[in-house]
């Protein structure tokens, strides 16, 4: 260490002269390689921790850079209908989150800090015992003056993992929502089919009742009241299932929302036009294909010879010089070098591969969604028709050209029509949900 009273007065230890201008040098051609910037200790004190939501919690702080992953998933907007049910509910499980991949970016960022600061040099403190004389400190300055490309890699790797934690956390954010939603909707369709059955299940309980008159004054056979009670009590039994389907639906969603869904929460909305975006999967394939070229390019760099300028300074002298080093040389070191210069290959690769995973599978959804529409276009036709046969059916059966059996079965046809009618708009509903979910459009990019 130097005194401070000797930098005062104008005096400086021998050789100090020397190791200030190897600093200069060094200094200087690091900014060949990248830049000036202000040094890392002089930003001590202006990080946040990884859980405070001002920070982490955002894809785009301000004043950042971001990358073109990071603005991407920005600027996508949820196509959930404001102030509507599904709106509500994503934001009740949003709120809800542990908040792990926001803080998982928050530690991405501060290490892609750190890593923006490998331009300057090096100074590590040094504690040898020489011989038997006790403890010697030096201080020893080293800036890498060709390293072929390293630290240029060690910063697009921290930045590529900035970009996949953020991916992450629209990912996640995303899946989370989805899950609360279809939780939410198996609750309104076991209401809406519930709904159908108790109706049901009251008119056949009437001609139950009817049957047993029937049975009661001789006029009908008890295998007859048999069959209508059966059908009945199946129809009552559909009945407790729904309701006990939509009990647990609202149990796990008030589990996942950690508060109870209020008992106006009811009914579904149409999702606004689903845009083409890119799905979040290759947005992930994207972000891992930077990171594994990044890894490529640090590996390709230690397997060759590198230099740097090193000072070493003790109490009463600097020592200045190069240091040629960082090869790792062995018999694999040709196969090293080949699967570092292959790895753009795979990663053009894997992210084709991934883009077209992700057109099949939009493909796929929006086909799905096409014949459900067309099943229930068709299924309304057919419930218009049970029905007006089911109006038929009780015109002859108080004209006496129908039994109750008959009444009996027609009515609980019907029902089951409808119910499997109104399963349909559920079922598009949730296959709408997965669109916008792949695509990253259940929740706002700027909130996350």
């Amino acid at each position: 260490m130097f005194a401070m009273d000797s930098l005062d007065s104008g005096h400086s230890p021998p050789g100090f002269s020397v190791f200030t201008r190897v600093l200069a040098v060094a200094v200087l051609l690091s900014g060949c390689q990248g830049g000036l910037q202000p040094p890392a200790m002089l930003a001590f004190g202006r990080g946040m921790a990884p859980s405070d939501p001002a920070v982490s919690g955002q894809l785009l702080p301000g004043g950042s850079t971001a990358s073109l992953v990071i603005a991407d998933l920005a600027a996508r907007r949820s196509v959930l209908p404001p102030d509507s049910p599904y709106a509500r509910v994503a934001g009740a499980v949003l709120s809800a989150a542990p908040g792990v991949e926001a803080a998982e970016l928050g530690l991405a960022r501060l290490r892609a800090e750190a890593a923006r600061q490998n331009r300057w040099p090096s100074l590590s403190p040094l504690l040898t015992l020489d011989s038997l004389a006790g403890l010697a400190a030096q201080l020893v300055a080293e800036q890498p003056l060709l390293d072929h490309g390293r630290r240029r890699a060690e910063r697009d790797l921290a930045t590529a993992e900035v970009d996949l934690a953020a991916v992450t956390l629209s990912q996640r954010q995303n899946e989370r929502a989805f899950t609360g939603l279809t939780l939410y909707l198996a609750a309104e369709q076991a209401r809406v089919q519930g709904r159908i059955a108790e109706g049901a299940a009251a008119q056949l309980d009437g001609l139950r009742r009817i049957v047993t008159e029937r049975v009661a004054g001789g006029l009908s056979d008890r295998s007859e009241e048999q069959v209508i009670a059966q059908t009945v009590a199946e129809m009552q039994a559909t009945l407790a299932t729904d309701r006990q389907t939509r009990a647990q639906a609202l149990a796990d969603l008030a589990a996942l929302a950690r508060v109870t869904p209020p008992a106006d929460l009811t009914g579904t909305s149409p999702l606004a036009t689903i845009p083409q975006e890119r799905a979040l999967s290759v947005l992930r394939a994207t972000a891992e294909g930077a990171r594994t070229l990044a890894e490529a390019r640090i590996a390709r760099a230690n397997a060759l010879p590198g230099l740097s300028a090193v000072a070493t300074a003790t109490p009463d002298r600097v020592t200045p010089g190069l240091r040629i080093g960082g090869a790792q040389i062995g018999a694999g070191s040709p196969a090293a070098l080949a699967a570092a210069n292959a790895a753009p290959d795979l990663v053009a690769r894997q992210t084709a591969e991934a883009e077209q995973a992700a057109a099949r599978r939009r493909t796929e959804l929006l086909g799905r969604i096409d014949a459900l529409a067309t099943r229930q276009s068709q299924g309304a036709e057919v419930l218009r028709q049970t029905k007006a046969n089911l109006d038929l059916y009780v015109e002859q059966y108080r004209m006496g050209r129908r039994s109750l059996t008959d009444l009996t079965a027609q009515t609980a046809n019907a029902a089951r029509l409808e119910r499997d009618q109104a399963a349909l708009a559920f079922e598009i509903a949730r296959t709408e949900l997965e669109l916008a979910r792949d695509a990253g459009l259940l929740v706002d990019g700027g909130s996350l």
